[in-house]
Order: structure tokens, then sequence, then C-alpha cells
């Protein structure tokens, strides 16, 4: 009786072993290949409990999305310039079989995927410039880039979900000369501004100085017409009042040289009273006056034949 029993016990330890060895449970977030002999024989992909030889090996894999982080890759771009691109990518192990032929670990995967993707980024990238990677074309050009890496990584059993780009800077080296370049452009631009702003000015100048001249010389025409204008009318009125009354007109004109002659400021005559400047003061009494009848008659408004009084003057002016 023991010894079956120890049989039995033998025996259940056995096939308890066997059925450990032959069970194995699959994740929801991974997926399964059955490995016997170093051969790849089946892949599971329903999560739950799986059943296999107890020979037979498992390699797991992860069923999720992944991301990945490609170093920075520096690109020549189609004008000559030079970006350090910085990707990242997602993607998926959708064939394990063919997963574990061509790469057999993640690892391995990874690598080889951020060498296809760099490649793409170059071959890409080197066909357009920078103002398309800067510009809202950016999308078109990362999904021409994704689609170039899913068609490379579906050979490894991978599908690329998604391609983008986190940063493309300038080189460190090449940085300050863009500056330069930049900083050099925007003064040409301003010194060309500049020039254009003073070939302006002196034509505003020169126009305003042109139309100063016409303005001052059509002025100065119109000043000597008046002017020509205004003495003619002043001659023709002094030779009216001349031809109507010579006597008052002469002694107008007399007593407008006494007025400009006789400044008691800064005037100093020695004249003799008899001369012909006095004329209008020569052989007068007290009380006469030097001015012809006539005269007194048009001054006085009196006909002739009417007595009108006279001013009295001095007998003998004092040239001082």
């Amino acid at each position: 009786m023991n010894v079956k029993q120890a049989v039995l016990g033998a025996i259940l330890i056995v096939v308890g072993i066997v059925a450990w060895l032959s069970m194995y449970i699959v994740h929801e977030t991974e997926q399964t290949l059955v490995i016997r002999f170093g051969e790849p024989v089946r892949v599971v992909q329903e999560p739950g409990l799986a059943l296999k030889w107890p020979w037979e090996t498992i390699v797991r894999y992860d069923d999720r999305v992944l991301s990945l982080d490609p170093p920075v890759e520096q690109v020549i771009l189609a004008d000559q310039r030079r970006l350090d691109v910085d990707s990242f990518a997602r993607f998926r192990i959708v064939d394990p079989l063919v997963f574990y032929r061509t790469v057999r670990t993640e690892e391995t995967g990874r690598e080889r995927l951020a060498r296809s993707v760099n490649a793409a980024l170059r071959r890409v990238l080197g066909s357009t410039t920078q103002l398309e990677v800067l510009s809202g074309s950016r999308g078109d050009i990362m999904a021409e880039i994704a689609r170039q890496v899913n068609a490379d990584a579906l050979s490894f059993g991978i599908d690329i979900v998604d391609v983008r780009i986190g940063r493309a800077d300038l080189p460190a080296a090449t940085e300050q000369a863009v500056y330069d370049r930049m900083r050099s452009e925007r003064q040409r631009e301003a010194a060309e501004f500049r020039a254009q702003g003073q070939e302006q000015a002196q034509q505003i100048r020169a126009r305003a100085d042109r139309e100063r001249t016409v303005i001052l010389a059509e002025a100065e025409r119109d000043a000597q017409i008046l002017r020509g204008e205004g003495d003619a009318q002043a001659i023709r009125i002094l030779a009216e009042a001349y031809g109507s009354n010579p006597e008052f007109f002469a002694f107008y004109r007399t007593l407008q040289a006494y007025r400009q002659s006789m400044q008691p400021e800064d005037t100093t005559m020695v004249l003799s009273p008899r001369g012909e400047f006095f004329r209008f003061f020569q052989d007068l009494a007290p009380g006469d006056s030097p001015l012809p009848a006539t005269i007194l008659d048009s001054i006085q408004g009196t006909r002739p034949g009417q007595e009108a009084s006279r001013p009295t003057v001095p007998a003998t002016p004092s040239a001082n």
C-alpha cells in the first residue's frame, strides 16, 4: 500500500511538473511566440492561459504602441543649410514571427528602426528647403518620412504609427554665421531704404526750391508791374496837378524840401537868406504871406477877386 501510494505520488508530481511546464499565461499587453528547438512554431496573441510542450520555450513581445527617440541627426537641406533634427516615432510589433526571425529582440529592433528613421530624414529633408521645413508643408514632409520608414519597418514585422520632428535647430558651428549673414542682410536693406529716402528727400527739396523760385519770380514780376502802374499813376496825378496849378506845385515841392533838409536833430546849414532856396521868404514885410494870391485862393477856397487872410511868416528864417 505504501509502495502504491509512493508511485501514485511520484506520478502526480511528474504530472504536475509537466503541467506546470506546459502552461503559461499571456497578458493583455503582450504577445508570445512559441519556440521549439530554436525555431518559432506559432504565435499566441490572445490573452489568457495557453499550452505548450515542456520542451518548448516562450518569447514575449510588447503588444502596445511603443515609442522610439532616435539620436539627433544632422541633415543637409536642398538649400545647402544644415539642421540638427531631433525626431521621435511611435510603432507596434504586428508580426512577432517576422520580428523574431529578423531582429530577435526589441533592443535590436529599436536600433534598426532608429537607423531607418534617420535615413528617411536624410532622404526627404535633403530635397526640401529650410523654409518648407518651417512652413505649413511640414505635415506633408512628416507623412512622406513615415511612409518611407513604414515601408522599411514592415520587413521586420513593425508597423509605424507616427513619425514627428521634435526640434530642428541650426548647428552651433553655423548659428553665428547665419546670424551674421542675417544682420548684414538687414543692414543692406536698411542702407537701401535710407538711400531711397535720401533720394526722395532731395527730389522733394529740389521741387520745393523750384516752386519757391517760381513763386518768388512771379511775385517779383507782379510787384514790379504794380510798382510800375503805381509810379505811372503817381506821375500822371502829379503831372495833372502840376498842369492845373504850377505855382502851388512849386510851392508844395519847396515845402517838402524844407521839411527834409531842416531837421533840428542832425542838420546844420549855412545859406544866404537871399538865395533861391528861400525865394518864398524874400522881400516880405511883417504880416505878409510868402504865398502867391492864386495859391492862397486854392488853399482857402476863395475865388479870384475875394480877399483872403494871409498867414504871417518871419521875414528872415534862420538856417539851422
